[in-house]
């Protein structure tokens, strides 16, 4: 009996050792992912202050960032800029024609925008009609393709005129010949 009890004392010795090693392995393991893991970060956030980032960001005596207020010389106001009505050819599948008639407003909030939609109106005009004409009919259908239509007609426009922004698109008309 008493080799049939150190038999079993020295079974569960082994398998405690077992599980130490094993604790001790995956202790390894979490060291082995969280330190490359940490240098990627420090490395990257001192890659990202060596490039300059933040760089406009004016410092108090402190060190502590200052909070600029909004330098702007014109009051903000609702404005709306109407664009001509636009009739696109849609892309078509089986060579049946189908078209679609947009008239949009912009919205902006000062003047000078205004005066930059202006300028800009025939590149602006050009985007939406190269953008347009690659349209098929099923993208547009339904609330989903109405709301994907918008987005990128504002993402667009606010390439074609920034740094000035155009705040939201508003579709006046739309017209769907199929």
């Amino acid at each position: 009996m008493s080799d049939e009890t150190n038999q079993d004392d020295i079974d569960e010795n082994a398998e405690l050792e077992e599980g130490l090693q094993q604790k001790k392995l995956s202790g390894k393991k979490i060291i082995m992912i969280v330190v490359p893991v940490l240098l990627l970060l420090i490395g990257g956030g001192a890659a990202y202050m060596f490039m300059g980032g933040d760089s406009d960001v004016e410092l108090d005596e402190n060190g502590n960032p200052i909070v600029a207020e909004a330098e702007s010389d014109e009051d903000l106001e609702l404005l709306f800029y109407d664009i001509e009505p636009m009739l696109v050819n849609l892309t078509s599948v089986g060579g049946q024609s189908a078209y679609l008639k947009l008239s949009v407003t912009l919205e902006v909030d000062k003047q000078s925008s205004i005066e930059q939609l202006q300028v800009n109106l025939p590149r602006i005009v050009d985007n939406f009609q190269v953008y347009l004409r690659e349209l098929r009919l099923e993208d547009i259908n339904g609330s989903a393709g109405m709301f994907r239509l918008k987005e990128e007609l504002l993402i667009r426009v606010n390439e074609t005129i920034y740094p000035t922004r155009v705040n939201d698109v508003l579709f006046k008309e739309m017209l769907i010949n199929g």
